[in-house]
């Protein structure tokens, strides 16, 4: 992942509608979800939603395959894991960011 990848996947989510979509997408993992089923679910108007896909697949975060007379809309998982482990590379100072487990925070008597 480098600058440029990471704002072009910035850009197509900085758009309410179109985060939606990626996030409905993400929800239903590898099963995927038809234009059709998108529209059901969000009323996102056709022609819009298709722009919105467009630019999501455009930006790699999500796939578009064929099957018969139907398009399956799947997270692209991988590079959306490379956009957080590019923003989360230098986190932290290369310590955990995770806090530590109360019973490691809480000494007893």
């Amino acid at each position: 992942m480098n600058n440029k990848d990471a704002v072009t996947a910035f850009i197509a989510l900085g758009q309410e509608s179109r985060l939606n979509v990626f996030r409905l997408i993400v929800q239903k993992g590898d099963t995927g979800l038809t234009p059709t089923q998108i529209h059901e679910m969000l009323g996102i108007p056709q022609a819009t939603l298709s722009f919105h896909l467009k630019e999501l697949v455009q930006a790699s975060l999500i796939t578009q395959e064929r099957q018969g007379r139907n398009l399956i809309y799947r997270p692209h998982a991988s590079h959306a894991n490379a956009l957080v482990e590019f923003l989360m590379e230098n986190c932290c100072g290369g310590q955990s960011c995770l806090p530590k487990p109360l019973s490691q925070r809480v000494k007893t008597k």
